[in-house]
């Protein structure tokens, strides 16, 4: 569709949808740093807790920007300024999170 089938798109709801846009990108990049520092930290094994202790807090930072994207995300795509596809994303970066934070070896 083009933008003169869309009815109601205006250049207001273009300006918001790519601001939206913009601060989910900002926020998932800032994620995935921690989210790839968590999983590129390498522990020698279970007695090395200050790596551990990293892993587990690196992912934890990404898990909580990802929280903050959830809620932008929802906001954005129940107000019909994005598609619901910017949820793929979060899930992935939250399950991620989460699985570092689980699998990390314990101290």
């Amino acid at each position: 569709m083009t933008e003169q089938q869309v009815p109601g798109l205006t250049r207001r709801h273009r300006v918001a949808a790519a601001a939206g846009a913009a601060v989910l990108l900002a926020l998932h990049t800032v994620a995935g740093f921690f989210v790839l520092s968590a999983l590129l930290t390498a522990s020698e094994g279970p007695w090395d807790r200050s790596v551990t202790q990293t892993a587990r807090l690196m992912a934890g930072l990404g898990l909580a920007v990802e929280l903050v994207a959830v809620a932008v995300t929802a906001v954005c795509v129940n107000t019909g300024r994005l598609s619901r596809w910017w949820y793929a994303p979060v899930t992935a970066l939250v399950l991620t999170a989460l699985a570092r934070m689980v699998f990390a070896p314990r101290p």
